[in-house]
């Protein structure tokens, strides 16, 4: 973008133009209105400089960039959704979005209303406001967490709606971001887990006399920022701890590898992985069918380097620890594809979380109807929705489901999918691969090693068995006690499958001693240990995906495709650009609540007009004025109708209606009079000029502020300026609040059930 294309709009300011509104250009006619009235809030405007103003548009753009949107263009989604003018030149859009982004992570412990970004921006940008702001909250890229201030229900002064029920298999990070982001939209939902705990893959347990935390499973948040986690971790106060950069390497026999060796051979296995880029590049289509080893393996041979059985161990501790990287043995990686998801990469330190990732898992499962110990073992889907069926022959029915299985379960097909899954996603589900991490996990008395670093690495002699225990990692700074954690990836890894844990911990224990027998310090047994068994356990297969042989980035896009608009697919495998990482199964999860609130709405809304059309052909502003027929309040033009059963329930949310004489706001026709009939009717004119109504959604607590305000002007100025409330004529109230129509008809007739005759209106 250029300076001059990508500068922030004006803050607000007056009024310069008229703005359209597609009913009668109301919200013209009512700036007009209200002149200059003032908003009572406190104005947070700021005066900025030109240069400063180009300044933080820049950063804010960089903030934005950081979180997976282009810098200059707009995201496929977002197109559709603006007129065609402004999506042939978004300059202005993109500048507002990226405001939004940016102010939302500056303080995301609370939400951000789009009241308070109009307050930022100029009033002319509204529209842009309210269309940006409604696509990110969607979306999930604003207004998401775990915070006391987003909890697992609608907002009190969300639309009511009728609801749709959604199932949710896997309690893992995708599926409780999801189920939470469901809830939060006010849809129905219940998580069917296989487990008798949440988090999947993502497993905090406590050893040591339960004192001390530590991770079998996902642990490190790769990239701190603009990551989702870091904003998990900063809604609930939990600390991080970066990743300290050192890693010393060690021989078999405990001599610290040289500094001189150790920098030479990460200079070459750089170069190698630099060469095999280019390989790739000159091989184009033919290095499909080539895996990441054997080209790396062919280049290390055509530049010999690495000849000496010291250089080669040192080399293959660095593949070993790409293997950890990828879940999977070189063998298997493609040469064309391994690394399509760089571009992607979280920037920033990787971390710890203090306490545990659980901690993350705990705060998402807040508020979540989760069933722990239902084994899926079916999912039947059509027209009619959703049917799944649990190990025990339990039956649960919905109108649609998320599928959060890893994909690995996907491969096994221990789940019948009836009918069965699109041709395409199955190729894709076979195509990609799933591979495995697998540790070792040991509480100690106290902490024997270097407490100045969180990881350190030992070579192997043997090249099938470089991934053996080659890398530890340490969490006593975020455990609660001496924690150590040793790696096994590739090949190494699957081997482990099969030892016996008291033999693996064996093992461990004498490299421990091997490191640092010779430096005169003695290793104690550890107080309690536990190796896992990722792919054994028959409710993952494995740890985290990654590109076979054969396989592309478009495979996870394809795993990322409903079916019918009734079955849905998150995870980590489903994200091309974060694929193999918690954020990327956190920002699926969240990815797919949007796709499901859109199905439903879709789905709902074909239906409700469906049944309109055949129950009835009553003139929708009729439905209305039978609502204000008795309203619950009235003040001025004002008239307010609620949903409540008691007036105790502040935050039930109700409609308002303005009573407006259309000279007011549009220029109207004179009608002629016959003979001396206006003598004759002394309300004849009001009736000629014609009751024109607005209405809006407001809760009771909203009503009571409009009510205190001084004249009718003022209330349409704190209405639409502090409240951010948007003005609707007959056809759009009915369509966004048709449901909230009816909840306030119900209401409306239980409160005549229980209280009589009693008039409930309030007039000021």
């Amino acid at each position: 973008m250029s300076s001059s294309s990508s500068r922030r709009p004006a803050r607000r300011a007056a009024l310069t133009a008229r703005s359209s509104y597609d009913e009668s250009l109301v919200d013209a006619e009512l700036e007009s209105y209200l002149g200059n009235a003032r908003s009572r809030r406190i104005s947070r405007l700021r005066r900025l400089s030109a240069d400063e103003r180009q300044r933080e548009t820049e950063t804010e753009a960089l903030i934005a960039l950081s979180l997976g949107f282009p810098i200059d263009e707009l995201l496929p989604a977002e197109r559709p959704l603006l007129p065609a003018p402004v999506a042939a030149a978004p300059n202005d859009y993109i500048v507002v979005r990226n405001h939004i982004l940016a102010s939302w992570r500056a303080d995301p412990r609370v939400p951000l209303p789009r009241s308070r970004v109009q307050e930022t921006v100029a009033a002319s940008y509204d529209n842009l406001v309210a269309v940006a702001h409604g696509f990110l909250a969607r979306e999930g890229h604003i207004n998401f967490g775990v915070s006391a201030a987003f909890p697992a229900s609608p907002p009190p002064d969300a639309p009511q709606r009728l609801a749709a029920s959604v199932l949710v298999v896997g309690a893992g990070l995708a599926g409780l971001a999801a189920a939470r982001q469901l809830l939060r939209f006010g849809l129905r939902v219940l998580v069917l887990e296989g487990r008798a705990r949440p988090g999947g893959r993502v497993y905090t347990t406590h050893l040591g006399g339960d004192q001390a935390a530590v991770e079998l499973g996902g642990s490190v948040i790769t990239g701190i920022h603009a990551n989702p986690l870091g904003v998990l971790a900063r809604q609930l106060g939990i600390p991080l701890h970066k990743v300290r950069d050192s890693c010393p390497l060690y021989h078999h026999d405990g001599r610290t590898v040289d500094m001189k060796l150790d920098r030479s051979m990460d200079l070459v296995f750089n170069t190698l992985l630099e060469h095999a880029t280019r390989l790739r590049e000159y091989l184009k289509k033919a290095a499909e069918g080539i895996s990441l080893g054997e080209g790396i393996e062919r280049l290390r041979r055509f530049y010999k380097v690495a000849k000496s059985v010291e250089e080669r161990e040192v080399l293959d501790w660095h593949l070993a620890n790409l293997e950890f990287s990828n879940a999977g043995c070189l063998s298997e990686l493609s040469l064309a594809h391994w690394d399509q998801d760089d571009q992607y990469e979280m920037g920033g330190d990787h971390c710890f979380l203090a306490g545990g990732n659980a901690r993350l898992v705990h705060a998402l499962c807040d508020g979540v109807p989760v069933l722990y110990e239902k084994t899926v073992k079916r999912i039947e889907h059509g027209e009619d929705g959703v049917s799944i069926t649990v190990e025990g022959d339990q039956v649960f029915k919905a109108d649609m489901a998320l599928c959060t299985a890893p994909l690995g379960v996907l491969k096994s097909r221990s789940i019948m999918f009836e009918p069965e899954l699109p041709e395409r996603k199955l190729e894709a589900i076979q195509r990609l691969g799933f591979g495995l991490l697998n540790k070792v996990a040991m509480v100690f008395p106290y902490v024997f090693w270097d407490e100045e670093i969180d990881t350190f690495g030992c070579l192997n002699k043997e090249r099938s068995k470089r991934g053996e225990f080659f890398l530890f990692y340490s969490y006593h700074t975020v455990s609660g006690g001496a924690v150590l954690i040793a790696l096994v990836a590739g090949e190494a890894a699957l081997e482990f499958e099969k030892v016996d844990p008291a033999v693996a911990l064996h093992r461990v224990l004498s490299i421990l001693k091997g490191i640092y027998g010779p430096k005169g310090v003695t290793v104690p047994d550890p107080i309690q240990s536990c190796c896992t068994r990722w792919g054994s356990d028959p409710l993952c297969s494995g740890s985290y995906s990654h590109i076979r042989v054969g396989s592309s980035g478009t495979d996870y896009d394809i795993l990322a495709e409903s079916v019918n608009d009734r079955l849905f697919f998150a995870g980590e495998a489903t994200n091309r650009a974060y694929p193999a990482t918690m954020h990327g199964a956190l920002l699926s999860g969240l990815r797919e609540a949007s796709k499901i609130l859109h199905a439903s709405e879709s789905r709902l809304n074909s239906d409700y007009k469906k049944y309109a059309l055949q129950k009835s052909i009553r003139l929708i502003n009729n439905v209305l004025d039978d609502l204000f027929m008795e309203p619950d309040l009235e003040c001025g033009r004002f008239s307010f109708v609620f949903s409540y059963i008691t007036p105790e329930e502040e935050q039930a949310p109700g409609l308002a209606r303005i009573t407006l004489e259309k000279p007011l706001l549009l220029p109207s026709k004179k009608r002629k009079v016959k003979g001396n009939q206006k003598d004759q009717d002394p309300v004849a004119e009001k009736i000629d000029q014609e009751v024109f109504y607005l209405y809006a959604t407001v809760s009771q607590e909203q009503a009571t502020e409009l009510m205190e305000c001084d004249d009718d002007k003022s209330r349409i100025a704190v209405l639409c300026k502090d409240l951010g409330v948007k003005l609707m004529g007959y056809d759009s109230t009915y369509d966004v609040c048709s449901h909230l129509i009816s909840s306030i008809s119900r209401a409306q007739k239980a409160r005549k059930r229980l209280q009589g005759p009693k008039n409930l209106k309030t007039g000021l």
